[in-house]
């Protein structure tokens, strides 16, 4: 009965959507569609002959006598199973009913976000229609909602749009809560990305059932190697994922009353782990830290509870309560007024009474001087009858105090009466008195709270104050900063010195090696003229040549032949230029 009811509100948006004229009648050609559509969603046989039947143009069909209901209920919902996606019908009637209503791109929010509003919409509104969702309930999402976006709640700022709701009829629409939502009337500073994490967050606690997710590690079943998977518990099945895009699902545990879970030891090298076994298969699991894994085995041991003593989901089951309190707070007040309406009315007689009473003690008082004049105006006419009447006047006067005695008594009965209604107004005012009493229990709760708001405000002065010292040492770390960079601009001063004392002896150096250069260019055009002459000689006088005495030293020996010069010779020349040019330096240097 709760999954048709369900289906019966979202069916009730696209009825609403087709219905152009707000007339409750939509045309038949219109009708058909739906029923296709709905039955191709929720996977239900289409009995065509019974669609043309139902829908025929005569008006002795059931459409005409009966409405749509009859053919939904009867050819439709009463054929549906379980087994079809619940996502994909909600979002064919929404597609129906969106665009005609409301436009995202003014609000803080996307389509799919408006969707999933609207699914929460369907979850947490009435079962009367048209579907509206009451005060308690706005505020419930709307806190669900603003804990969801880690954001603090304004109690007084609800308490102010609560009382500009009552102003007006004391509930929304579901296009009205979007666009509540959209403009994020009680966060204005959040962004689009928070305010959609946020929907999406109580979406899936409410709509989707989510009890608890994360990432956890697996074992496998054939492999028995360890993968990394998002895990999702709902209520009656723990799946997992590849990551929490939830696109591709990798596997599923379906939970029962036979289902237990374990805490297992470490081994192999994995630690917090834990295992859930059912009828059909076991998983072990690998949480990332104890307090994650204590979490988890409470959170699965509530599903299983929970499949044992036969409830709902958590979020269902406090919408019921808040249903039934809802309900039995209607019921209370709706008594209390029966029974003030029936006090009025006993009120309002007895004071009927009490007027009729004052009206007859008026005429027996009138009725009553009356008498007396005449009776004095017989004493003045009759003076010779006078003792006869005498007589007939005291039976007349014990005749009237009579009267008067019962007169008083009847009086004091409704004196007694007055007494009565008094006693109850009092209690009427006695009550009143404990009503205002309760509403300064209630404002003296208020000043508590601005007291506590108060203190607040006070340690925010404090961390106002920690930061203002924080600027001060930033300062000073400041000014630090910029002594050290003045010290570093001069060390990079005497660099730049030291670097153009380099280049000017760079420049130095490249001289020498040019005037080494020249010498050796020197040295070999010397070197060609004495090749030349060699060459002469050995052509005019012959190949012979002198023996001579030979050296006690070695000689060096260059391509031309013989050096001229002895090794220590050259070492003792190799010096005085290293001198000379060192004597160079040191004059350009100063």
């Amino acid at each position: 009965m709760r999954l048709r009811d369900e289906l019966l509100k979202t069916i009730w948006h696209a009825f609403t959507a087709l219905d152009v004229d707000h007339r409750g009648k939509v045309l038949k050609s219109q009708l058909k569609v739906l029923s296709h559509n709905l039955c191709t969603v929720m996977k239900v046989p289409i009995d065509h002959v019974a669609l043309e039947q139902h829908f025929k143009d005569d008006d002795e069909g059931p459409l005409s006598n009966y409405g749509y209901m009859p053919y939904l209920n009867r050819f439709i919902l009463d054929k549906v199973q379980k087994n079809f996606d619940v996502l994909e019908f909600n979002k064919m009637c929404w597609t129906l009913c969106y665009k005609k209503s409301i436009c995202t791109k003014r609000l803080l929010i996307s389509d799919d976000d408006a969707f999933k509003v609207w699914c929460i919409f369907n979850f947490l509104s009435e079962d009367t229609y048209p579907l509206v969702i009451v005060t308690e309930e706005i505020e419930y999402f709307l806190r669900k909602l603003t804990e969801a976006m880690r954001s603090g709640w304004v109690e007084e700022k609800f308490a102010e749009y609560k009382l500009q709701l009552h102003a007006k009829k004391e509930c929304l629409t579901v296009w009205e809560l979007i666009e509540l939502v959209g403009i994020s009337y009680f966060n204005k500073s959040m962004d689009r990305q928070t305010i959609s994490l946020g929907i999406n967050e109580v979406y899936q606690e409410l709509i989707l059932d989510v009890l608890k997710q994360g990432y956890m590690m697996k074992k496998g079943h054939k492999r028995k190697n360890w993968t990394e998977r998002w895990f999702v518990l709902q209520p009656n099945f723990l799946s997992y994922y590849v990551c929490e895009d939830m696109m591709e699902q990798k596997g599923e545990i379906i939970l029962d009353q036979n289902c237990c879970v374990e805490s297992l030891l470490d081994k192999e090298g994995k630690k917090c782990l834990f295992i859930i076994k059912c009828s059909d298969k076991s998983l072990e699991i690998c949480a990332s830290d104890k307090k994650m894994k204590q979490e988890w085995i409470q959170a699965i041991q509530n599903c299983i509870q929970l499949l044992r003593s036969g409830l709902l989901s958590p979020p269902r089951e406090a919408r019921l309560r808040r249903k039934e309190l809802r309900q039995r707070k209607q019921a209370e007040e709706e008594d209390l007024m029966e029974r003030m309406k029936q006090l009025q009315t006993a009120n309002e007689l007895k004071q009927r009474q009490l007027e009729e009473m004052r009206e007859k003690m008026e005429e027996a008082e009138a009725k009553a001087a009356v008498e007396e004049q005449r009776r004095n105006k017989t004493q003045l006419d009759l003076q010779d009858r006078y003792k006869m009447d005498l007589e007939r006047e005291k039976m007349v006067r014990q005749q009237m105090e009579e009267q008067v005695a019962q007169k008083s008594n009847e009086l004091e009965q409704y004196l007694q009466r007055v007494r009565e209604l008094e006693d109850m107004y009092h209690q009427l005012e006695e009550a009143l008195e404990d009503e205002r009493q309760a509403k300064q229990d209630e404002e003296a709760m208020h000043k508590l709270q601005a007291r506590l708001l108060e203190e607040e405000a006070a340690k925010r002065a404090e961390l106002e104050q920690i930061h203002l010292q924080q600027q001060r040492a930033l300062c000073q770390t400041e000014a630090e900063k910029q002594e050290l960079v003045a010290e570093q601009l001069a060390k990079e001063r005497d660099l730049q010195a030291a670097t153009l004392q380099l280049e000017r002896l760079e420049k130095e150096r490249r001289g020498a090696l040019e005037q080494y250069e020249e010498v050796s260019r020197k040295l070999e055009r010397a070197a060609n003229k004495t090749k030349t002459w060699k060459d002469k000689v050995t052509k005019h006088e012959g190949l012979v040549r002198l023996i001579q005495p030979g050296h006690k030293n070695p000689v060096i020996m260059t391509n031309w032949g013989p050096a001229s010069v002895t090794n220590t010779e050259l070492e003792l020349k190799k010096k005085l230029w290293q001198e000379k040019k060192n004597q160079e330096a040191q004059a350009q240097t100063q």
